[in-house]
């Protein structure tokens, strides 16, 4: 494979920022005859936790080889611990949210030979980046097929849990939108999001370890709540795994083989 580092300078983020591309490479293929075919490869857009950055995948995680066995591309991008919205409030402004859809998608479909199609555009992320990757796929079902969410599934934001350890960020998005009703009407609001575009998702897919003690409980009452609302997903529940990386180098085995079967 071919593993390209980007530093390019976002408007959006008012800075520069980093990503590291995934592209397939001729193998045994003739190199001119390769590089000059044309082709737009399928892509997966796959975005990383809370505390992590752009390295996350490669560093974690045997994505480089698993990407190859299947001739997709793999874009991982950086986004502090925004849960991928806007942020207003932050610095000069930090619109995580925007950078993706405006920035760095128009970066990779006009520079690299990557399909732009939706069916040929999936998205998947761990933990905070699991939660990023359901709010750009609820938000814009017609940018992408298909959705792997790994530790992390739509939450019930009017339910406030102020003893966890993440309510301070928590506590910042309320007021970065304004207050709680602008926090319940924003981007991030996927409970609601998941009930009022049910017809027009993309395929989904969550995976959870039963010893997480950050997600499984939310995993639990988001099955029971996508049962009630008869929608269409898959749930993937592993035994013995917690919040940890040897459960998301699988799942994102499990998430390739989904996204090109």
């Amino acid at each position: 494979m071919t593993l390209l580092h980007i530093n390019y300078m976002s408007r959006c983020l008012m800075g520069n920022t980093d990503v590291n591309i995934i592209l397939p490479n001729c193998g045994a293929n003739e190199p001119e005859e390769f590089y000059k075919s044309g082709k737009k490869y399928k892509v997966i857009w796959l975005l990383h936790g809370t505390f992590g950055d752009y390295t996350d995948w490669i560093r974690m995680t045997n994505i480089e080889r698993y990407a190859c066995d299947k001739n997709i591309a793999v874009v991982m991008p950086s986004s502090l611990n925004s849960m991928y919205v806007n942020w207003h409030t932050f610095a000069m402004g930090y619109n995580a949210y925007d950078n993706l859809l405006k920035e760095l998608m128009p970066l990779v479909y006009g520079w690299f030979p990557i399909s732009d199609k939706r069916e040929d555009n999936f998205i998947a992320g761990l933990s905070m980046g699991g939660r990023g990757a359901c709010v750009y796929a609820f938000n814009h079902p017609e940018l992408f097929s298909k959705l792997y969410s790994m530790s992390a599934v739509p939450e019930d934001l009017s339910q406030v849990d102020t003893s966890s350890p993440f309510y301070p960020r928590v506590k910042n998005l309320i007021d970065n939108f304004g207050g709680m009703e602008g926090y319940l009407a924003s981007e991030l609001n996927l409970w609601r999001l998941v009930k009022e575009k049910k017809e027009e998702l993309p395929e989904l897919y969550f995976s959870c370890g039963t010893k997480d003690p950050i997600a499984y409980q939310n995993y639990l009452k988001f099955r029971e709540y996508a049962k009630t609302l008869e929608l269409p997903v898959t749930f993937k529940t592993v035994e013995g795994y917690s919040h940890e990386w040897a459960f998301w180098d699988m799942c994102i085995q499990d998430a390739i083989e989904h996204f090109t079967k």
